[in-house]
């Protein structure tokens, strides 16, 4: 007698990136060796994770899969993830969840601000998903997050790495009003890539929304970053760097972009270091305060050891001027 099999199609979990299922693959290259790092085993990173789940809270760290988490959490160093896990946007570097996100969560500054005290950190980087289907983006919830952090630990430095906040009028004016001391927005890639690799973006909203920060508060230092091995020309990137300088951008990061899953974009080019330190000798020449370009570097991370040396640029460069 055969035997029927019921399958509760209900019980089986959404699918990660829905809109990449029907992408063809693209195989995963094998990491050179400078890439390469070790499984997280540190006792240190085993309670960061442990607090991090016990205050109920999203981490950058982990939803994008970072090389660095076992460096990082080990030394107490975690980017909080606010609003949510799941993105509006598609980005096809990105190994956030995509989707409709939940309600935003109104405790979530108030934890957040007791992790940090609780961490001891002396900076903490803050960044969130888009939420686009927000009126101001999530403005207001970052600048919650920010005053809560101020109340609960007043000695702690904090960075945000915001959202473009794309069709989004006043939302600049409300995270910048709250004064965090880095606002931090990247650009990725090249413009030339962005209706491929970032295509619900746009290259020079981003430019406008840095350039935007230092005509509303000088004194925030900005800071963006770009992912090599996507396709770009070194051209491209000298260009974005000048167009950096125009808005005024404090800090520029260099990574090397890592395919998340055969469903994303492919790996186009392995950076070798020595590329990097060109890189970053460029960058350096055009004025930038503080440049971190390596194959392993995220936006936030060292950022509380860049934190420091960027306030010791500036204090420099001030006591050189006339």
């Amino acid at each position: 007698m055969s035997q029927r099999i019921t399958i509760d199609h209900r019980s089986a979990p959404s699918p990660r990136h829905p809109e990449k299922a029907h992408r063809p693959d693209n195989p995963i290259q094998r990491k050179p060796s400078w890439i390469r790092v070790k499984a997280p085993n540190h006792p240190v990173y085993h309670e960061t994770r442990a607090l991090m789940r016990e205050a109920n809270l999203v981490t950058v760290c982990e939803e994008a899969a970072c090389p660095n988490i076992g460096e990082c959490w080990s030394q107490r160093h975690a980017t909080m993830m606010i609003m949510g896990e799941i993105c509006t946007r598609a980005c096809a570097f990105c190994n956030v969840t995509t989707g409709l996100p939940k309600a935003l969560d109104e405790d979530e500054p108030r934890r957040v601000a007791e992790a940090v005290a609780k961490l001891g950190l002396k900076h903490v980087v803050i960044t969130s998903v888009d939420r686009d289907d927000l009126a101001d983006g999530g403005a207001r919830h970052f600048a919650n997050v920010i005053k809560a952090i101020r109340t609960a630990s007043a000695s702690t430095t904090i960075e945000i790495l915001t959202p473009d906040f794309l069709r989004k009028p006043g939302a600049l004016e409300v995270v910048v009003e709250a004064r965090p001391d880095v606002f931090n927005h990247n650009i990725e890639t090249v413009p030339r890539l962005y209706p491929t690799i970032r295509p619900g973006a746009r290259y020079y909203q981003s430019l406008r929304l840095l350039d935007g920060v230092k005509r509303l508060d000088p004194s925030i230092f900005t800071k963006s970053g770009l992912m090599l091995g996507l396709g770009e020309e070194k051209m491209e990137v000298w260009q974005v760097m000048d167009d950096f300088r125009v808005a005024d951008v404090d800090f520029l990061t260099l990574g090397q972009y890592l395919q998340p899953s055969v469903k994303h974009a492919s790996v186009e080019k392995f950076v070798t270091p020595e590329e990097f330190d060109g890189y970053a000798a460029a960058a350096r020449s055009k004025g930038f305060l503080q440049v971190s370009a390596s194959p392993l570097t995220r936006s936030s991370y060292h950022a509380d050891s860049d934190f420091a040396k960027l306030q010791a640029a500036r204090n420099s460069r001030l006591k050189e001027s006339p």
